[in-house]
């Protein structure tokens, strides 16, 4: 009865050891700054940006935003604000590249939500969860690029940009 417990113990010591998120292998992450998010002059929720060291460019780091929502947001406005500035940001931007991938995993939130974007660099993968729950996964050389949306030069919100980098 002891070696079963023994043996059960160990293997879901096992399985959640390999369970752990891509992130969990990355370095560990330290919160740098946190913006609000506003849709013209209303506050729809908070971000926060993380990255392995906030005194460094976002670029080349693996790095996570995270988006909690106080107002409902319906899954068709987070899939043409992510579009558009895709293609403001990143040349040759089309729906059929991988970034376009994680656009299309969206879906509706209400007040409380929390969206992360995790990406690890030295795997080049992005990770889309909501509410703790994984909604998707790119891996490709660009992954990165999908966080221009908020840190590019054509920002969703310039002010929430400078409250996230500075």
């Amino acid at each position: 009865m002891g070696t079963a417990i023994q043996k059960i113990t160990l293997s879901l010591s096992v399985l959640m050891t390999c369970a752990i998120s891509p992130l969990a292998s990355a370095n560990k992450l330290l919160k740098c700054s946190t913006g609000e998010l506003l849709v013209g002059q209303k506050q729809v929720g908070t971000a926060n940006y993380y990255a392995e060291n906030c005194a460094q460019s976002w670029q080349g780091q693996s790095m996570q935003m995270d988006f909690a929502y106080s107002q409902n947001i319906p899954e068709w406005a987070f899939k043409r604000a992510a579009t558009h500035f895709l293609k403001k940001n990143i040349n040759g931007y089309n729906e059929s590249s991988a970034l376009h991938q994680v656009t299309a995993l969206y879906r509706p939130v209400k007040q409380g939500d929390l969206y992360r974007l995790s990406y690890v660099h030295s795997s080049k993968t992005l990770i889309l969860s909501l509410n703790q729950r994984v909604l998707g996964r790119i891996q490709d050389a660009q992954a990165q690029q999908y966080f221009n949306i908020w840190l590019g030069n054509v920002p969703f919100s310039a002010k929430l940009k400078q409250q996230l980098l500075n």
